[in-house]
């Protein structure tokens, strides 16, 4: 199949079920969080797909499509049908990035004797993730103290100068590239960030962190790899708290994508959407987790669903088999 000069070949697929037999619901995975709106990613609202566009070693960067087919999550690749290596390389990362080998059996245990939350049993709590963790702590910078046309922008435009292309990329424009590596981002110069990105004092940190992990000093994706048990979760926000641009905020939403979610994130539109769907006028931050802290380990992921239930239509369980449409 072809459109815009783009075929599409089949990859592979996955039933929509977890490890633990817990059923999957893709559309709530690629609508869980607003970050997951940024490049490399691209969602079809109409068609209800995420397009991304990844690193592949010793290779060109590719374009996948994630598409839900009833009982199947299926990946296609743009153009020709890579190799076994590469193949495995961006099946792999594609189950990374949806965390269908997240366990949340444990959780659904908990949410199915919650009035209030008993309805993400049906297959929400999976909160679609980046290919690294540096990605999403540069993504994270990238939302403080800012609008979010201010991190479209500078998001925008570190994949679209500094990402490498796949075929199909254009010569211009983020859509097609993917997420700068850290030694792309460490060899830009601060007039990069400051002209271009125009991300203003986070340029600096952006620099600083890229630089860090190029030279070896630090190993952001230690992190997203090491088990409660050989890095428990106080010890993981410590080092976030460690890194330029981090703070108790930014800790706490790259926390919840290691799926690290004992953490609440408690921010300027967390409060105010917990006060209105609650019906309440006030609520201090310790009232707020007192609420939650049933969920343990989960408490964090419990309060998320909580707040974004209404951003997916209750009707809305998957989308009406549209078929394998070729990126553009």
């Amino acid at each position: 199949m072809r459109r815009g000069g783009c075929s599409l070949a089949l990859l592979g697929g996955w039933e929509k079920a977890g490890p633990g037999g817990e059923p999957i619901d893709l559309w709530r995975t690629i609508v869980s969080h607003g970050v997951a709106g940024l490049p490399p990613m691209w969602i079809d609202e109409k068609l209800k797909t995420l397009d991304v566009t990844l690193l592949v070693s010793g290779g060109p960067a590719r374009t996948v499509r994630v598409v839900d087919e009833d009982s199947i999550i299926e990946v296609w690749v743009c153009g020709r049908a890579p190799g076994r290596a590469a193949r495995a390389e961006l099946t792999r990362t594609v189950a990374h990035i949806l965390r269908l080998d997240e366990d949340l059996s444990e959780f659904y245990a908990l949410a199915g004797q919650d009035p209030e939350l008993a309805w993400v049993t049906r297959g929400a709590g999976r909160l679609i993730r980046s290919a690294t963790v540096f990605e999403e702590v540069v993504k994270t910078i990238c939302t403080t103290n800012c609008a979010w046309s201010a991190t479209v922008r500078m998001v925008t435009a570190l994949v679209e100068h500094l990402g490498a292309a796949a075929p199909e990329a254009r010569p211009t424009g983020a859509r097609g590239r993917a997420f700068p590596t850290p030694r792309a981002m460490a060899e830009a110069s601060e007039d990069f960030y400051r002209e271009v990105v125009r991300a203003g004092y986070r340029g600096r940190y952006l620099l600083d962190l890229a630089v860090a992990e190029t030279e070896g000093r630090i190993d952001l994706e230690e992190l997203g790899t090491a088990s409660p048990a050989e890095i428990d979760d106080d010890e993981i926000e410590q080092r976030l708290l460690l890194l330029p641009g981090v703070g108790p905020y930014s800790a706490a939403h790259i926390m919840m994508m290691l799926g690290r979610y004992s953490r609440l994130i408690l921010d300027s539109w967390t409060r105010p959407t917990y006060l209105r769907i609650a019906g309440k006028r006030t609520a201090k931050d310790t009232t707020i987790a007192r609420r939650f802290r049933r969920y343990g380990p989960y408490a964090g992921l419990a309060f998320w669903l909580y707040l974004t239930r209404d951003w997916v239509e209750e009707s809305a369980t998957g989308p009406a088999r549209p078929g394998p449409p070729p990126v553009v």
